[in-house]
């Protein structure tokens, strides 16, 4: 939101601010500031370091722990798209693995299974029923966007998918 705060402010004198990561963003447009907005701007810029700096030093942390006290996290992290976060937030939530019959009971127990509605011969298909935890249900459901997206591993179904497309064309 300050992110974008700046960037409203300089395109309201008629600017624009180059693209930039949050990490990178004080860096690399602070020059670019029109002079007019740079006392305006400043401490809104340094507010933005500021929380870059508390946001890296919660990462380091968050993989200290990963790495010291809860060294099955390893194991998780293995898969591309997962980090530290979602590893401990998995391993926390789930507790004792031991609760759960089958490693299958996990995904609904994280509300991770689609609702069901029959009706009749009609049984549709509909959304996920986001039961159980919320913030462990959107971290996982992030990671699987990572991994079915552009930034996800190479795959053999991606390479079929891509040769179905240019067949298609």
């Amino acid at each position: 939101m300050l992110i974008n705060a700046a960037r409203g402010l300089v395109k309201s004198m008629g600017g624009r601010l180059p693209a930039s990561s949050a990490a990178a963003f004080v860096h690399r447009v602070a020059p670019a500031i029109p002079p007019a907005l740079d006392a305006a701007l400043k401490p809104l810029l340094e507010t933005i370091a500021a929380i870059n700096l508390q946001i890296r030093v919660a990462d380091r942390q968050t993989q200290h722990v990963a790495v010291h006290t809860y060294p099955q996290a390893k194991v998780l992290q293995q898969i591309v798209g997962v980090g530290p976060l979602t590893a401990l937030a998995f391993i926390l939530t789930i507790d004792d693995h031991a609760r759960f019959a089958r490693s299958r009971d996990i995904g609904p127990y994280l509300g991770l299974v689609p609702r069901q509605k029959s009706s009749g011969e009609s049984a549709p298909q509909l959304g996920i029923t986001k039961t159980g935890n919320t913030y462990l249900r959107r971290l996982l459901v992030n990671c699987a966007h990572y991994i079915l997206g552009p930034f996800g591993p190479d795959t053999d179904q991606e390479r079929q998918k891509a040769r179905g497309r240019c067949r298609g064309s």
